[in-house]
């Protein structure tokens, strides 16, 4: 049932929902659970929820002349230039907590590829939840 709650919540915390799935692993890791198997669950459920971005990025724009799409055109613009400037490289950052969440979902617009999207993505949440586990697990002073 822990692992589930992990999953659930790096799952959800990818997504637009205020969610942190940080605290779950960080309490999981204090309880002495086995460190490669938190950090494993807690990645694929942050790339999946990221996954989820991307394809509302790739599909949600055949949409965007309606009343209640949520982005500008000039919003989309501005979003799109600056993907263009960084790159798909970009995506190993989409762990972070600002802005994260929106650079998965630049990526479907711009029509990243998915096996790119999804190693670029896996590799830099897998990374921020190595740290995430290795600072949990350290003593506190």
């Amino acid at each position: 049932m822990s692992y589930f709650l992990l999953f659930s919540s790096s799952f959800l915390a990818a997504t637009v929902l205020p969610f942190y799935s940080e605290v779950v692993l960080f309490a999981l890791a204090r309880q002495g659970e086995p460190g490669p198997l938190l950090i494993l669950v807690a990645t694929a459920g942050n790339t999946l929820g990221a996954l989820v971005n991307w394809v509302l990025g790739r599909y949600l724009l055949h949409f965007k002349d309606r009343r209640w799409f949520y982005f500008k055109d000039k919003q989309i613009e501005r979003m799109q230039r600056w993907f263009n400037r960084y790159g798909v490289w970009s995506l190993l950052f989409s762990w972070l907590p600002i802005g994260g969440d929106a650079l998965t979902f630049i990526a479907g617009v711009m029509r990243v590829r998915i096996l790119p999207f999804l190693i670029l993505v896996g590799l830099g949440k897998g990374i921020r939840y190595i740290l995430v586990f290795y600072f949990s697990t350290q003593t506190l002073l």
